[in-house]
């Protein structure tokens, strides 16, 4: 049975330019390489690539070759023989060996030991290798996907990577962009984070977020990237009351003072612009669609006054995307 792949989340342009990217990799039998920041989803567009692909029904299997020393990463890689060394009482089969006939994704491959490259090299390159402390060739059927947050080429310069490895692993390169450079985003993965964590919190509803909170999660640099981001929600939803929109978040939780609504360097935001407040009940009848029309139209009218009629600003002081915000111009004749 198919594994499931999850929907990704997000539209801006440098996102759906990665995840094409991936969709044209994936039934490629190549190595390819991931790069991008921490916290950018690099292991999501990894799986993507074997889901995507015809090993879809193979094993996938993961080693972060940061959380291993190098004789234990060159064991958990290729397995070893029994007696190898003190404590292996039996032969032990590698991540190789569990990734027949599917894909092997290896994390943070930069961490990895010259020595372990060497013999990675050939694993990619042939198919097969020895096990530590055994003599006997093991042939394998692999795709390798490797990932990294750091300068691989300039590492090769320095003679710190292996620059056959590096060839050899980059058939191809897929960037994951920063959160930072895709900010259309960061409303839709704040909304996605916030509504999980309701659930999680056993909440019926999630009411929304203040306009000026998207407008400061907006304006963040996010180097932490997505994985921040949701830290940050979440911390944001479970220190609001169930009934409220969220009003402030907490982008350092190490804040000295630690209070609600500390920002990461810096002041705190300011306050969003003055904006028309909802119409008082009117005396006779009124189309429904008529009001909401005339305060959305007024709403457009405020951010713009208050933003020196720059739209992009106008946009974030509502909470709105700016191609939304366009859209909406456009639609009620404003600017």
């Amino acid at each position: 049975m198919r594994a499931p792949l999850s929907a990704p989340i997000g539209e801006d342009p440098a996102f759906l330019s990665m995840l094409d990217k991936v969709r044209r990799l994936a039934p490629l039998n190549r190595p390819v390489l991931v790069v991008g920041e921490r916290g950018v989803g690099k292991e999501l567009a990894s799986e993507r690539l074997h889901y995507l692909s015809g090993r879809w029904d193979g094993p996938v299997v993961k080693v972060n070759c940061a959380a291993l020393p190098e004789t234990l990463l060159e064991s958990e890689l290729f397995g070893h023989e029994a007696g190898a060394f003190t404590g292996a009482q039996k032969r032990r089969a590698g991540r190789f060996e569990r990734a027949h006939r599917g894909t092997l994704i290896l994390d943070e491959i930069a961490s990895a030991s010259l020595q372990v490259q060497e013999k990675l090299l050939r694993a990619i390159e042939y198919g097969d290798f020895e096990r530590v402390g055994g003599v006997e060739q093991v042939s394998v059927d692999v795709r390798v996907i490797a990932c990294a947050n750091v300068d691989l080429p300039a590492l090769a310069r320095d003679g710190k990577f292996r620059a056959d490895l590096l060839d050899r692993l980059a058939f191809d390169v897929v960037t994951v962009p920063a959160l930072r450079q895709r900010p259309e985003d960061i409303p839709v993965l704040a909304q996605h984070f916030a509504l999980r964590m309701t659930q999680e919190l056993g909440r019926s509803v999630f009411a929304g977020f203040d306009p000026a909170v998207l407008a400061q999660l907006r304006a963040h640099a996010w180097p932490g990237n997505v994985r921040e981001l949701k830290n940050v929600v979440e911390r944001a939803v479970y220190q609001t009351p169930e009934d409220q929109p969220v009003a402030a978040v907490v982008l350092d939780p190490f804040a000295a003072d630690g209070r609600p609504g500390a920002t990461l360097n810096g002041p705190e935001p300011e306050a969003p612009p003055p904006v028309a407040a909802a119409p008082a009940g009117p005396a006779g009848p009124v189309p429904f669609t008529e009001a909401v029309t005339a305060y959305e139209r007024q709403l457009l009218e405020a951010a713009l006054r208050a933003c020196d009629n720059q739209q992009t600003k106008g946009a974030e002081w509502l909470g709105l995307g700016y191609h939304q915000f366009r859209r909406l111009l456009k639609k009620h004749g404003v600017g």
